[in-house]
């Protein structure tokens, strides 16, 4: 059986709060607890670190290698039981620099607390170090499984902010060599970027006129592991969009993720290419778990539902999404009034898609109903119907922000990061910065590293590339019901 992956997120408010207490004045080392939440994947498991436990009077000892008491070891052990939670031991290294291996007398420490936090908490403990030198992070996770502890090294640390900020394993994930068709890339930012952005698993969601196109750029620029989902075939009403599609392809009706692959093997340079195939709803409880693999998500879809779940999944599970959209109006006679392209990165710290004006919650519970392409419905109800423009020259311009935000994100060009929600507007070609704050009542934001305590968005069906039975959407709807009520019920605290 293949050991499942590991790996370690936290945002930057959070590791700002850890540094300042790991990272002391005068140069002796220092520890503290805190807790996680699990994020189970198809694959990755990933312990999202929240909730500094700061020891109190007594709970350890600074003596040049700090040591903790098995008192405050039980106090936190027991607060994150009550909570569903795990505990992580934190420490400092302030001469160290990139990824920490463990010394012996570190093991020892945290291997004599593994058992204990696993039989309080029911979670593995996590051990984390932070080197002072370089602020890269390194992470373990200990397994204590009878008598026998042992641990397993995380094959990255990512920390969630402005910028995308990873700590990788070497060992683990090596930094992969730059290959001569990447010259010209390389050159733009340098090769330790480089390494960084082509050791991201990157998704991709919806391969439509956008994904695709993004899905290429990513393979082309050297990144090692792109995937695309989408439970879609092609048809002929899409090769006006689908540039990589061929009339076979939509004769045949071959899956819109074959396609991608095709495109983005042709146009790999990485000297190692994987791409990952999914032919699955991101709204299923199998395509969400996929989606939890990944360190970016590119958000291509133009549903109410599936983007609902990205937006959850950006603050529950510490994983960006870089989502958006054009939208193109017309006058009664047919021709174009206006395009407007919005993007947007989707992250704790920013405005989620319902705070930015992106995400309907009654438009998120009629596509979960299957209402969303009921023309009698529509009517009867008097909602919009839902706009089906789109044009090849004009969502390449969406496909061009997005990755433009990627960049931001994770280069950082001038130690900028990503800069909000962003409108471009083709009849005046005017870019802006839409300037838009977080609800106080915000139900996502509540949610920043609850990973498996996520209010459930995704149906448990068969996973199929079709759209479910009338009677599952039945069911969904209820469960829909439930979700709205909930957001308003909590809005109104």
């Amino acid at each position: 059986m293949t050991p499942r992956r590991f790996s370690v997120a936290m945002t930057k408010a959070f590791d700002e709060t850890l540094t300042r207490h790991l990272l002391r004045s005068d140069g002796e080392e220092d520890l503290c607890l805190a807790m996680y939440a699990p994020s189970t994947g198809a694959e990755r498991d990933t312990a999202l670190l929240r909730d500094a436990c700061l020891p109190l009077e007594g709970e350890r000892k600074v003596h040049g290698n700090a040591s903790v008491t098995g008192r405050y070891v039980l106090r936190v052990a027991r607060q994150a039981r009550n909570l569903g939670l795990g505990v992580v031991i934190l420490h400092s290294h302030p001469g160290g620099r990139g990824w920490q291996e463990l010394s012996d007398l570190d093991a020892d420490a945290e291997a004599s607390y593994a058992q204990l936090v696993e039989q309080v908490t029911g979670q593995p403990l996590v051990g984390v170090t932070l080197a002072g030198k370089d602020h890269t992070w390194s992470a373990r996770r200990w397994s204590a499984a009878g008598s026998a502890v042992d641990h397993v090294d995380a094959e990255s640390v990512r920390v969630l902010g402005a910028r995308l900020e990873v700590s990788w394993n070497d060992r683990l994930v090596p930094v992969p060599a730059p290959m001569p068709s990447q010259l010209r890339t390389v050159s733009a930012w340098g090769e330790r970027p480089q390494a960084d952005m082509a050791r991201l698993r990157v998704l991709v969601v919806g391969a439509g006129s956008v994904g695709i196109d993004v899905a290429i750029r990513l393979a082309a620029t050297g990144i090692e592991k792109v995937a695309v989902m989408d439970f879609d075939v092609v048809k002929e009403v899409n090769r006006d969009r689908l540039v990589a599609a061929t009339r076979r392809d939509a004769r045949l009706r071959v899956p819109k993720v074959d396609v991608a692959e095709r495109a983005c093997r042709s146009a790999a340079t990485a000297a190692s290419f994987e791409f990952g195939r999914h032919q699955l709803d991101v709204t299923s409880t199998r395509g969400q778990s996929t989606v939890l693999d990944y360190d970016v998500i590119f958000s291509c879809v133009d549903r109410p539902w599936p983007r609902a779940v990205l937006n959850q999944i950006a603050y529950t599970d510490l994983i960006p999404v870089i989502d958006g959209g054009i939208g193109i109006d017309t006058f009664e006679t047919g021709q174009m009034r206006n395009a407007t392209v919005r993007t947007h990165i989707v992250r704790p710290g920013r405005p989620c898609l319902q705070c930015n004006g992106q995400l309907d919650p009654a438009q998120v519970a009629r596509d979960r109903l299957g209402l969303f392409d009921d023309p009698t419905y529509i009517e009867r109800s008097g909602q919009p119907v839902p706009g089906k423009q789109n044009v090849a020259m004009l969502s390449a311009s969406v496909m061009a922000s997005q990755l433009a935000l990627f960049v931001s994100l994770v280069v950082a060009p001038s130690k900028f990061g990503e800069p909000g929600p962003l409108r471009f507007s083709l009849t005046t070609h005017r870019l802006e910065h839409v300037q838009t704050t977080t609800s106080p009542a915000c139900v996502y934001e509540k949610l920043v590293a609850h990973g498996d305590q996520r209010i459930p968005l995704a149906q448990t069906v068969a996973d199929a590339p079709t759209n479910g039975s009338m009677a599952v959407r039945a069911v969904v709807g209820l469960v829909a019901r439930y979700v709205v009520a909930l957001i308003r019920w909590t809005s109104r605290r």
